[in-house]
């Protein structure tokens, strides 16, 4: 293609604005199809009847595909818990054995249309949220949320996360299939949309939108035939986890950031996701590629008391996905209790949404900043502008200890890196031949 114009007699400066029109093109295609999507939550399934590519012997993970040796002591933790819950293994150095003869298959959720907060651990007979956008039909995965203590998603496994783990696969996933069957179906976007506006930036603090969907269910679910102790039981762990919400969100946020995968042309980020080694990116126009680098420490994050930065495992999970979307850091301030995430006060949350306007496309007239006057959030992230502007998106996250297995003991905002952008920004040049 750039031979052809070449011979047409362009120079290269009309050859760069000619691809410049034709990259914005692409991205407007790209913004229209994101926006185009209604994702809502229609079934509970089992990870390995629905989830392509999912086998017995399959356990994914979050962030972009690593080896063995690479993985990260807390991923590393929750794999092995996995590998024991799913009974391929019964302790840690029988399944440390079979990863290191590989025995099980390690793979990124994000190649199986699934997605996982932290460590992001998927294995096959667990519980999952199938979530479909109306418009497509695509469908995109998860599993539900587990909370806090000593979790799989925070790289932490004993007794109780196996107890929990087990009560989540014979309890919740069953009723949950049910009382989304009787509800009909559940829009993530209707309670994204009403979240935002009662104080969660959809991402490290979901309390709102949490509140919304159980609301939601409180009907189906005490109408269904349940003993009332079992009903109870799946109330009071919603109702006990502000968090739940999240992997639902990030179910809709993939849908959305799919639908813009593959444009010839476009510069759009669709994709952010961190492995704990690793942080990658993929790019509508750059086909299945990450661009990677290590993944950034959270050096400004809010530690637990006892615990500090040289405490911190480095960045982790495909919860990015969140921010690729507008949301999360990008709508900060929609979330006056995280203001102090921002490293000061609530204008400088404000501030940082502001900021990421400057290097997104669009603003997403679907979830409105009250403190913007109901303006949309900034989405569609662009690589050309992050490159040109070395602004970084400002992802919120949690921190999980880096080697005790004490799961969470932080939380704070990240950059996501700039060699990422520059890489695929390099690329593109390679693609048009262009001198990078």
């Amino acid at each position: 293609m750039v031979t052809e114009i070449r011979m047409q007699g362009k120079t290269e400066s009309g050859l760069v604005n000619y691809l410049g029109k034709r990259i914005n093109e692409a991205n407007r295609t790209g913004i229209e199809r994101i926006l185009s999507v209604e994702p809502v939550l229609v079934d509970v399934s089992t990870a390995l009847n629905v989830i392509p590519d999912m086998t017995p012997n399959t356990i994914l993970h979050a962030g972009p595909p690593i080896e063995w040796e690479r993985v990260c002591d807390p991923m590393k933790r929750a794999v092995r818990g996995a590998l024991i819950f799913e009974g391929l293994a019964s302790d840690d150095r029988e399944a440390e054995g079979l990863m290191k003869t590989n025995g099980v298959k390690l793979s990124p959720n994000h190649h199986h249309d699934a997605v996982g907060p932290m460590t992001g651990i998927i294995s096959p007979s667990m519980p999952v949220i199938v979530t479909k956008d109306l418009m497509s039909g695509k469908m995109v995965y998860s599993t539900f949320n587990e909370g806090g203590g000593k979790v799989l998603w925070f790289g932490a496994f004993g007794s109780e996360t196996l107890e929990r783990l087990r009560w989540m696969r014979d309890v919740l996933g069953p009723v949950m299939k049910r009382v989304v069957e009787k509800a009909g179906g559940i829009s993530v976007w209707n309670i994204l949309a009403q979240g935002i506006q009662m104080g969660d930036e959809c991402h490290n603090r979901h309390a709102a939108s949490t509140n919304i969907f159980l609301k939601s269910i409180i009907e189906p679910l005490f109408s269904i035939d349940l003993s009332r102790d079992t009903a109870l039981q799946v109330y009071r762990f919603i109702a006990g986890n502000s968090h739940f919400f999240l992997n639902m969100t990030m179910t809709g946020c993939k849908l959305a950031m799919d639908a813009a995968r593959d444009i010839e042309d476009s510069t759009i980020v669709t994709a952010m996701s961190r492995n704990g080694t690793d942080f990658g990116i993929r790019v509508s126009g750059l086909g299945d590629n990450w661009f990677v680098s290590p993944s950034p420490l959270l050096l400004d994050a809010l530690y637990n008391p006892g615990y500090g930065p040289d405490d911190g495992a480095p960045d982790i999970g495909d919860s990015a996905i969140i921010e690729t979307m507008g949301l999360g850091g990008f709508a900060i301030a929609a979330a006056p209790a995280m203001a102090s995430f921002a490293g000061g006060g609530f204008q400088e949350a404000v501030g940082i949404t502001k900021q990421m306007g400057l290097i997104t496309i669009t603003k997403n007239s679907k979830f409105g900043v009250p403190a913007l006057d109901f303006e949309g959030t900034p989405m569609g992230i662009d690589i050309r502008k992050v490159v040109e502007t070395e602004i970084l998106p400002s992802i919120d996250s949690a921190v999980i200890h880096k080697a005790t297995g004490a799961g969470q003991i932080g939380a704070g905002i990240v950059k996501a890196p700039y060699e990422c952008f520059a890489q695929a920004l390099m690329a593109f040049g390679k693609k048009y031949d262009l001198a990078a």
